[in-house]
Formats: structure tokens, sequence, C-alpha cells
């Protein structure tokens, strides 16, 4: 039995043989770490990927498989007054369960902001969502602490019924409600110059995709490039080049054609400067550029990153 054989065979066996499944989810939503070589995708094939990748995958997949769970807290709130306006605030925080999460993000969002999502949600999903009504404001009341209070229990409540129904909790209008203004932040700063911010707001906002993205972590390469920018205009080399190293598995194997290119030539550059052995790196820069089989970006990576949000 070959590789690929082998790994496909691991996999099905353990799904059939786990317990702990969603409520609402007949089959497992499987972690899976960008860098690490492991492919998911219905048309994952072993030669997609080194063999390093795949001696990685291969123990990822050996050690554990485990449904991936999140759970959604609102722990505080705050109001806010303006000159013309008076609105509320409320602290999310997105934690993995299953094990201690390390990585705690919070962020902030509007009643506003729910609403948006839920008017989006509504176009796909109108019957669906029938059963996942958003907490409604009151015409009285709504800055006292008892109905903030209240609102905060039933937002919390709301998000977790979103996330319990996998056809939404995968589409992009879920995702980009805890991901979209922090990284259209992100890109405003870096298209400032202002890198050192850029990095900070960008490695949080990768937390919450990691979370939230498992099942495509193509999703993910966007954000990796960024940062990648951001290091090495800063002069944090090494760290860039780990950075390309996690975003680079997920490009090939998606066929990200578009961020290819720039983020060889990018790591190839890197390479040099910290004097890292590139020969292969290079070698499919050479080959990614002389494909016939479609147009490659010739911008570098800078330039195709500063595209994004605009």
């Amino acid at each position: 039995m070959d590789s690929e054989s082998q790994l496909l065979d691991l996999r099905t066996d353990g799904e059939r043989g786990s317990s702990n499944t969603h409520p609402d989810e007949p089959e497992h939503q499987q972690e899976t770490p960008l860098g690490t070589g492991q492919c998911s995708s219905p048309g994952f094939s072993a030669s997609c990927l080194t063999t390093a990748e795949l001696q990685q995958h291969w123990r990822a997949v050996k050690q554990e498989i485990r449904c991936i769970k999140l759970l959604f807290e609102i722990p505080s709130a705050r109001t806010i007054e303006q000159a013309s306006s008076r609105y509320v605030v409320y602290q999310i925080v997105v934690i993995r369960s299953g094990s201690y999460d390390r990585e705690r993000v919070a962020i902030e969002r509007r009643y506003s902001d729910f609403l948006h999502l839920h008017q989006q949600l509504l176009q796909d999903f109108s019957e669906e969502l029938e059963e996942v009504p958003l907490p409604r404001k009151k015409l009285v009341g709504n800055f006292s602490e008892e109905n903030i209070a209240e609102r905060r229990v039933a937002l919390c409540d709301y998000l977790t019924q979103l996330y319990a129904r996998r056809y939404i909790r995968r589409t992009p209008a879920f995702i980009a409600f805890f991901t979209h203004p922090e990284l259209k932040t992100a890109y405003d700063l870096l298209r400032g110059g202002r890198f050192s911010q850029a990095l900070e707001v960008l490695q949080r906002a990768l937390v919450l995709q990691r979370k939230l993205s498992t099942h495509d972590p193509s999703l993910l390469v966007p954000t990796l490039c960024a940062l990648v920018v951001c290091q090495r205009d800063l002069g944090d080399f090494h760290d860039a080049f780990q950075t390309g190293h996690m975003a680079l598995p997920a490009v090939r194997r998606y066929g990200l054609s578009r961020y290819r290119a720039p983020l060889l030539e990018a790591m190839v550059d890197l390479g040099y400067k910290l004097e890292h052995p590139v020969a292969q790196l290079q070698e499919e820069l050479i080959k990614v550029q002389n494909s016939p089989h479609g147009p490659v970006s010739l911008m570098s990576l800078k330039e195709l990153v500063v595209q994004e949000f605009t």
C-alpha cells in the first residue's frame, strides 16, 4: 500500500472510530495546522507535498485525529459616547475547546455588526435562521447595565447557535464578522508604512483565522503573506522566512498561482540574506515563471499584498 493510501485509510478509520461529534454535525471538522504539510481537501494527493511535508503530515495524522470545537464568550461591554451618537461595543473572545487555549484574542463589535451579519446570512439561509433569531434591541433602556448584561448573554448564545451549523460557520460572512475589521485596519497600516503596528494587528487576526478556517487553510495565505512583508521590512528576516514556509504548502496545494511566484521570490531573497540554502526554492520559482499553464503574477509580494482591502 502506498503512502497516500495509508494516509487516507488512517484518516477514514479515525473518523469512524471517534464518537466526539458535534451535536449538529454528522462528520468531523479536522484541525489542519498550516505549515504541518497536512492536506485535508477532497482532492488531496501525496504528490502535492515534499518528502519532509509528507513525513510531517504522516506523524500529525498518526498522532491524533480529533474534532475541533469553538466556544464564544462575551465577558464585557462598554458604552461609547460621541458628540452625535451613543452605542455599546461588546468584547468577544473565541476559545478553542478540548485543551487550554493559550491564544485568546478579544475583539469588539457593535450591535450593528451583529445585525449586518444576520442580514447577510438571511440572504442564503432565511429558512434555517428561523430558529436562530438575532436578539432585538429594546425600545427603552438599551444602555442600562441590566439590559446590556442580558444582551451579552443573548448575543453569545446567538454566535454559539450559528457556529453549531456547519453550513453557516464556513460562510465568508461568518468568518469575516470576526476578522474583517482587524484585517482592514492592518492593511491600511501596512499601506501607510506603519509595519510594526500592522504586524501586531495581523498576528491577532491570524489567531482568529486559524480557529475559524480549519476547513480551508488557503484562507490564511493572504494574511501570512502580509506578515512576511511586515517582518521583512522590519528586518526580521528569520521570522519572515519561517512565515513564508508556513504559507507555501497551502499556496502549492490549493493552486494559488497569484501568490506563488511573488512568495517564492521573496523567500529566495530572504534565504540569501540569511545564508540559507535556497536552490530548491529557486528551481521552483524558475519552473513557475516558465509554466505554460497560465499567467504568473509579475508583481512583488509587497505590491500584491497592498492590493488587499482596496
